[in-house]
């Protein structure tokens, strides 16, 4: 199955110092998983300014609880850089599908 994540930064005036010092956990998780097609997507989600406040996916897990697993062990999610989740189950659509 496939999931698209959205998930919004915290705002509170810690939020920026939080995303900086678990990004390079997360960007080496993402590459790895990008590698074994666990994950199809990614992309930052910015603000009018241009500065990141939150992220977007699309991830491949058997089942939403394995998704749950894959969550707990996000370096955002554990970082506590992710402080709003929602995630839906979702198909890339065939005009991808070779991309992903």
């Amino acid at each position: 199955m496939q999931f698209l994540i959205i998930a919004h930064d915290g705002t509170d005036p810690e939020a920026a110092d939080r995303r900086a010092a678990a990004r390079p956990a997360h960007i080496a998780r993402g590459d790895a998983q990008v590698r074994t097609g666990e994950q199809v997507f990614g992309a930052a989600l910015l603000c009018d300014e241009g500065e990141m406040i939150g992220s977007v996916m699309v991830v491949e897990a058997p089942d939403r609880a394995a998704l749950d697993a894959w969550l707990a062990a996000e370096p955002y999610v554990t970082g506590d850089v992710w402080r709003d989740i929602q995630v839906t189950p979702c198909r890339v659509g065939p005009s991808f599908a070779e991309k992903a």
